[in-house]
């Protein structure tokens, strides 16, 4: 049972890790809302501001914002920084976002997930003052926490922490710096640069629609076509599915590297089965020689097979189980995401417990079918 059980938690670990991440994203999604979508510089999907030769300007923001059924447009230029505290030095991404618009400063809040945990916002009129990302107090990013009013000092110009903001749930988000825009050119003297632009559509628009006019409107004003567009236009679906993608090939992968486990206890089975009907050839010539049929020594040998299959299962459930939900404790606790939570449903359990099942069925029906062709005779006379 060996090989089954390590098979059955290998494979219970995966899915309920990756049930957990769909649901986690999905829930993220759920918190952004369905009237908003995402538009980057092409090449910087994985980190915007990275210095790559395409960009985006304040004229691209300018043109998304005179599209039919856009109701307002949020944007952040990203730059790596030098932030230094308590005679710490460590390098972590900067966000600079404008605030010289209200609206579009909740609207990049509210898609951003962006509370404050302490202290207070970012709002109109500031400058010199930072929000730092949740960890700067809670996960010991220094020796000493960060909080509301202290003064850190990122590229060598000292600013005020005026928020520290709530838990978004992965450690690359709560890690963030927001700062004032203008700051933010001073800083890294970046003009007109925007990395990553977030649209919001009109109550009621349809936003592959919308989504398609404003790239439509975008690859006209950049003077750029189907082939060698250099910007990426991202629906929520979009994201979703990419996602759903990527996550699926890799469990598929791991699964396929677990299934040798499952052949390993599968041969495993068969080879105790089919020592289990050598030692009991003369029990087997003892029940056909009272009536039992071929039929009914297939079908104990089969059940036994399926056992040995349902026990390894139960056995691999319950060390999945544990294993998942310490893999969860350990990534809140630890590393400070939400993303590697378990979702352990029924439909879970019992499914690798029928897989197991099954398996031992499969892998114990040719020693079962050899047990129920021994001849009465035969049987009895074997020693």
């Amino acid at each position: 049972m060996l090989g089954i059980f390590i098979s059955i938690a290998t494979i219970f670990i995966l899915i309920s890790l990756s049930l957990g991440l769909r649901g986690a994203v999905n829930e993220q999604f759920r918190m952004l809302g369905t009237d908003k979508f995402f538009i980057m510089p092409l090449g910087q999907l994985a980190a915007p501001g990275s210095g790559g030769a395409v960009e985006m300007t304040m004229d691209d923001v300018n043109i998304i914002k005179k599209v039919t059924g856009v109701k307002d447009v949020a944007y952040m230029t990203i730059g790596n920084a030098k932030v230094e505290y308590n005679k710490q030095t460590r390098y972590f991404m900067v966000a600079g976002i404008p605030l010289d618009n209200t609206d579009v400063i909740n609207s990049l809040f509210e898609a951003s997930s962006i509370k404050a945990d302490e202290g207070k916002l970012l709002g109109k009129g500031d400058m010199g003052e930072v929000m730092m990302g949740y960890d700067y107090k809670y996960s010991k990013v220094y020796d000493k926490p960060i909080t509301a009013g202290d003064r850190v000092t990122i590229n060598d110009k000292e600013f005020k922490v005026k928020a520290i903001v709530s838990k978004i749930g992965n450690p690359s988000d709560d890690k963030n710096i927001y700062m004032p825009l203008e700051d933010f050119k001073t800083l890294y003297n970046s003009g007109d640069r925007v990395d990553y632009i977030i649209v919001q559509i009109d109550d009621g628009a349809n936003i592959k629609d919308v989504a398609d006019r404003v790239k439509k409107k975008l690859m006209t004003s950049r003077g750029v076509k189907e082939e060698n567009i250099d910007f990426t236009v991202l629906t929520p679906e979009e994201l979703l599915k990419s996602f759903d993608m990527i996550l699926n090939i890799v469990t598929a992968f791991l699964i396929g590297v677990a299934a040798i486990s499952l052949i390993v206890g599968g041969i495993g089975i068969a080879n105790t089965m089919y020592t289990s009907v050598l030692e009991r050839t003369r029990e087997i010539g003892v029940m056909k020689s009272i009536g039992a049929k071929n039929s009914d020594v297939l079908i104990i040998f089969l059940i036994e097979s399926g056992l040995l299959g349902l026990v390894g299962g139960i056995i691999g459930v319950l060390l999945g189980t544990v294993i998942a939900k310490s893999v969860e404790y350990i990534a809140i606790n630890y590393l400070g995401t939400t993303l590697l939570a378990a979702a352990i449903p029924f439909s879970l359990v019992f499914g690798c417990l029928a897989f197991a099942f099954l398996a031992g069925l499969i892998f114990g029906g040719w020693p079962a079918w050899n047990a129920s062709k021994i001849r009465p005779t035969d049987a009895l006379r074997y020693e």
